[in-house]
């Protein structure tokens, strides 16, 4: 077979509901409010398997995909510093009903978000033999932000 390693990656998307805010924001963003985020994963960096696979996409999806049902879906994202009385409301209401919010250290931006997946998911993919090679975080259709392996 022909060396793929420098030239062949697989990306898989996946998509959640989350709320967050971002304190001190200037302008809606500093209200709870909600997204549809969706993340690009593109991963490499292995020889392929027997099959020609960098990884099987099923197994990526369940690994990736349950963290995220777990961590991050149908819940709040949060800056754990933030103090206000309306978010401690939501993330009781949250623990509640078995979906804790998620705390960054700092707002919950999406080049935040981003950063945060990627130094989740990087050790977890690398268990699995691949390397997490970027990330695109879709916020809205319009606005993304992105990591990138050096």
């Amino acid at each position: 077979m022909e060396r793929l390693l420098d030239t062949v990656s697989i990306w898989r998307r996946f998509e959640w509901d989350s709320a967050h805010r971002i304190a001190g924001h200037e302008g809606a963003c500093k209200a709870i409010h909600g997204h549809r985020y969706a993340a690009e994963l593109e991963l490499g960096g292995v020889e392929p398997d027997r099959l020609g696979r960098v990884i099987d996409f099923g197994v990526v999806k369940r690994v990736v995909g349950d963290w995220i049902l777990a961590n991050l879906d149908h819940t709040a994202i949060f800056d754990r510093r933030d103090a206000d009385p309306r978010v401690g409301a939501v993330v009781a209401l949250n623990a509640e009903m078995g979906k804790p919010a998620y705390f960054l250290d700092g707002p919950p931006t999406a080049e935040r978000i981003v950063l945060e997946l990627s130094r989740v998911l990087g050790p977890m993919l690398a268990e699995l033999g691949v390397t997490l090679l970027s990330i695109r975080l879709w916020e809205t259709p319009n606005c993304s932000a992105v990591w990138r392996r050096d």
